[in-house]
């Protein structure tokens, strides 16, 4: 009875987590050294954010031990992850998801150690000389002014990444494109509303994007990298099982979020095909 009167609450989340059922379960999970330390950055992230505060408190903290168990910080500042309200009004409440920052995405690669270089870049207007999709060799001519290039208009987004064994692979999408994908993708960036991560920060989605279609179909992927895209997007039950955001919930300061499905994964010492889908599996969610 203990823990069903927390989900359904109401509490405030400092309560929820000061709970002795709640500080259990987070020190069996995450351990008691750190257990603390986790209660203050989650308490510290809802506290800044007036509409996660509003949603079911057991959501929260799922989403907040899926960015723990990735060693990810819940800082937005830090851009790694985000816990991104939602309303859920077929079961009428409002929910946490967990959502993956593009620098979440490069923290988890770099760590996989499988990683030479990995780099994603906004290309302004008159840098770009050629992409050539085929050979995938760029050529820019980057505007040396920082000043300048910060406020000349992005015409594209480029993204590479070099393996530790030599294997290489770049991405070019013009900013068309990448409009284009957020429209196809994101129906509240479609309404223009002011909500949306696409709308607060189009180049941060955009390097997400960039780094997800990268590397999700052309590159190693860790079991934490795996775990993040799997989460990303998702409302997380109490035993870790994701469910995805679809049209039985309003978007709230979040794009859309589809479900994943199975993506190319090409071996990088063969350049063999091991398993495919046409589909775009990872239909770019939210930063």
């Amino acid at each position: 009875m203990a823990k069903q009167s927390l989900v359904e609450k109401k509490l405030d989340f400092k309560s929820f987590v000061s709970a002795e059922v709640v500080r259990n379960r987070i020190n069996q999970v995450i351990g008691g050294k750190d257990g603390q330390r986790f209660i203050t950055a989650i308490i510290s992230a809802v506290s800044t954010n007036i509409e996660l505060a509003k949603c079911d408190n057991n959501t929260i903290l799922n989403a907040a031990m899926v960015g723990e168990a990735l060693k990810l910080s819940p800082s937005p500042q830090l851009g790694q992850y985000y816990m991104v309200p939602f309303d859920d009004n077929k079961n009428n409440r409002k929910v946490a998801t967990f959502i993956l920052g593009y620098k979440g995405y490069i923290q988890l690669a770099i760590r996989s150690g499988q990683y030479k270089k990995l780099n994603v870049l906004a290309i302004k207007e008159g840098e770009l000389v050629k992409y050539d999709p085929l050979s995938e060799d760029i050529e820019v001519n980057l505007i040396e002014d920082e000043n300048k290039r910060e406020e000349a208009p992005t015409v594209g987004y480029y993204a590479m990444f070099e393996y530790t064994n030599g294997f290489r692979k770049t991405l070019y999408w013009s900013r068309a494109k990448m409009e284009a994908h957020a429209l196809k993708y994101s129906k509240g960036y479609a309404v223009k509303k002011g909500y949306t991560f696409w709308e607060k920060d189009f180049d941060g989605m955009a390097f997400k994007t960039m780094l997800r279609q990268l590397i999700s179909k052309w590159g190693i992927m860790s079991i934490d990298l795996q775990t993040a895209i799997i989460s990303d997007g998702a409302v997380v039950s109490d035993d870790g099982t994701p469910t995805y955001v679809d049209v039985e919930f309003e978007e709230k300061a979040a794009p859309e979020i589809t479900k994943d499905s199975p993506t190319e994964v090409i071996n990088p010492q063969t350049g063999e095909i091991t398993e495919g889908s046409e589909d775009d599996p990872f239909a770019e969610q939210a930063d």
